[in-house]
């Protein structure tokens, strides 16, 4: 593993990056292209197992919350896979939440705050990025929360 200030910070938030999670559909779990790379949408995981619930339902907000949080740490266990050094991220793009709501439930941005502001955290500047957060129906499996990403990174050599 890089001696990347990245991975200095992880280990200070106590932060081990997960493996990448098998597809459970047809789909990979991420594509280069060019200098950006597109990671396939993360749910929020508990002990393993998909964290199962409604916002504004069975979840509050803070809840929610640590939801996000949790699949940041899965999309940073996933782009360590794509990359192979976190180092290498210049810039976290573009993010977009899914959070499984009630029709009256509104504060889907407070629940995709638990991932934004762990990727701040790790990655300083290069961690603020453009974001849509929405409430949904329904998440694949029950899960509270969904999350997909843009990265950039570095030129390959």
């Amino acid at each position: 593993m890089s001696q990347s200030p990245i991975y200095d910070r992880l280990n200070q938030l106590g932060i081990t990056l997960p493996p990448v999670a098998v597809p459970v559909a047809a789909y990979v779990p991420f594509v280069r292209s060019g200098n950006l790379v597109f990671l396939s949408g993360h749910i929020a995981k508990k002990d393993g197992k998909p964290w199962v619930g409604q916002l504004g339902r069975d979840i509050d907000t803070a809840t929610g919350k640590a939801a996000a949080r949790a699949i940041a740490i899965d999309l940073m266990g996933t782009l360590q896979a794509a990359v192979g050094d976190l180092g290498k991220i210049t810039r976290i793009v573009k993010l977009m939440s899914l959070v499984n709501s009630t029709p009256d439930f509104t504060e889907q941005h407070l629940v995709t705050n638990g991932a934004s502001e762990l990727f701040a955290e790790v990655f300083g500047e290069a961690g603020a990025h453009a974001r849509s957060a929405f409430g949904v129906a329904q998440v694949p499996m029950g899960a509270c929360v969904e999350i997909d990403l843009v990265v950039e990174v570095q030129a390959e050599d």
